[in-house]
């Protein structure tokens, strides 16, 4: 069926310009929300009397609420409607930041957290919403925007933290993240078309979502908490043990229910599977080198490396990965439209792989984080603009927002795990007189990172035939035929 015999055809939907400054502006929001503290961790330790230790658990409950809530919004999105369930995630958002700016306690602050990562569910419901919504051509853009700009505000976010905590306390940052969520929420409302059809033969399948839910918080819990409590420790190794047990049950639920809430036999397909692998690299590296140049960055110069950094410069020397990122959304488009997304994707493992080679190698000035913040940011901006093309090229509508859910998990535990272990590796070698990492632990996490990146860059060869942008399936994608 060809788009123009569709219910809403090219010329009835809405303009980009219509549609993306909402959707950008929703992705932005919360992944400037999302890492914003990073910067301020241990302060905040200190301001709410809290350990070291304890305090962590403000990622990892944002991580942790971020994984398990975005394929659940995803593939009721599919099921009952995008915008509503992209208004759920934003609303998600805003009730957090409220909280957050309204209390003292850590206790709530958590709560806060959680409720934040709700917003992880605008990653693949505003995909989802570009695919439906938006000409075909005009889609390829749009998607790689919006996946960009997630790499952009993580930039963005390190920035406005140093910027706001230089004049303000620590509240500005969530008073922003509240801003931020409440424009996107306004601009959602008014410029995203309601769903005309919507797939309502879908089972809500509670038991995968419970299952889901289980395992994602024993392997993350793990993950974040390992460094504190010990790799071979009985809690650390238990949640893993218990995380390989759930994840197997979850598996054989979902290949036996009439309804899955993930359909293992899409994501078996060499194009979801490959590309969700990458995913789980590129996380790593982004999550992974933004820690560990921002330390780098604030390390006291005596010591023989280190430019005694504030927070605020930290963020600045990171800028160039916003912009990087902001480069790389329309060439990643036009590279998706002339070669595919095998590409792109590929080109995005490089640069992460030179950038951080390049720092194991040289950092001895700030031009040299400088540069490696932007080629990384430009390879990060290219592989999260080809993902989502894979995916959607390997999958039909009506699946799109659960795919590209379980692809932004993955890129989540990806992040978890690029953040253990780069902790892992800068506390395992420190100067026993100051406790600060070694200059080899610093080295040895570049290039640590830099391998993640080159196994990224690999991945997509082992994708047969990468499709053109935006596939089309057999499938339409907004007839009443799904319903």
């Amino acid at each position: 069926m060809s788009e123009a015999s569709e219910p809403t055809t090219s010329a009835a939907k809405p303009g980009s310009g219509r549609v993306l400054p909402a959707l950008v502006l929703a992705m932005l929001a919360f992944s400037v929300v999302q890492t914003a503290v990073v910067p301020i961790l241990p302060s905040l330790a200190k301001e709410l009397d809290v350990s070291g230790g304890s305090i962590t658990w403000l990622m990892t409950a944002n991580l942790l609420a971020a994984a398990v809530l975005t394929p659940l919004l995803g593939r009721f999105g599919d099921l009952r409607g995008r915008k509503p369930m992209l208004l759920v995630s934003l609303a998600g958002l805003v009730v957090g930041s409220g909280v957050a700016v309204s209390t003292h306690s850590f206790g709530w602050l958590l709560v806060a957290r959680v409720l934040q990562g709700a917003g992880g569910g605008v990653l693949p419901l505003a995909i989802s919403i570009v695919r439906d919504e938006l000409p075909r051509q005009k889609a390829t853009g749009g998607v790689a925007l919006i996946s960009a700009s997630m790499g952009v505000g993580s930039g963005l976010g390190l920035v406005a933290t140093g910027l706001l905590i230089e004049h303000w306390d620590y509240k500005s940052i969530f008073w922003t993240g509240l801003v931020l969520g409440l424009l996107a929420l306004l601009l959602v409302a008014v410029r995203i078309p309601a769903d005309p059809v919507v797939d309502r033969s879908g089972g809500a399948d509670p038991l995968g979502a419970v299952a889901l839910a289980g395992w994602l918080a024993a392997l993350l819990v793990a993950v974040s908490q390992g460094n504190s409590w010990g790799w071979t420790s009985a809690r650390t190794l238990g949640l893993f043990a218990a995380a390989a047990v759930i994840a197997a049950g979850w598996v054989a639920v979902e290949r036996r229910v009439a309804h899955p809430l993930v359909d293992m036999s899409m994501m078996a397909r060499p194009a979801v599977a490959f590309t969700n692998l990458s995913g789980l690299l590129i996380g790593f590296g982004m999550y992974g080198s933004f820690m560990v140049i921002s330390n780098f960055a604030q390390t006291p110069g005596r010591v023989g490396y280190g430019f005694t950094a504030t927070v605020l410069h930290a963020g600045v020397l990171l800028l160039p990965s916003a912009l990087g990122s902001l480069v790389a959304a329309p060439l990643g488009a036009l590279l998706i439209a002339r070669r595919g997304p095998r590409l792109p994707l590929v080109l995005g493992g490089v640069f992460g792989t030179v950038a951080m080679g390049y720092l194991a190698l040289r950092h001895g000035s700030e031009g040299d984080l400088y540069a490696a913040a932007g080629a990384f940011g430009l390879g990060v901006g290219l592989a999260y603009a080809a993902m989502p093309a894979y995916i959607n090229g390997a999958v039909p509508a009506a699946q799109s927002g659960i795919a590209n859910g379980m692809n932004a998990v993955l890129r989540t535990v990806g992040g978890a795990i690029g953040t253990a272990v780069m902790g892992a590796v800068l506390t395992g070698d420190t100067i026993p007189t100051l406790g600060l990492p070694t200059l080899d632990a610093y080295r040895h996490a570049f290039w640590i990172t830099a391998a993640g990146c080159l196994i990224a860059a690999a991945v997509p060869f082992a994708i047969r035939r990468p499709g053109p942008a935006n596939h089309p399936t057999p499938t339409p994608t907004r007839t009443p035929t799904h319903a």
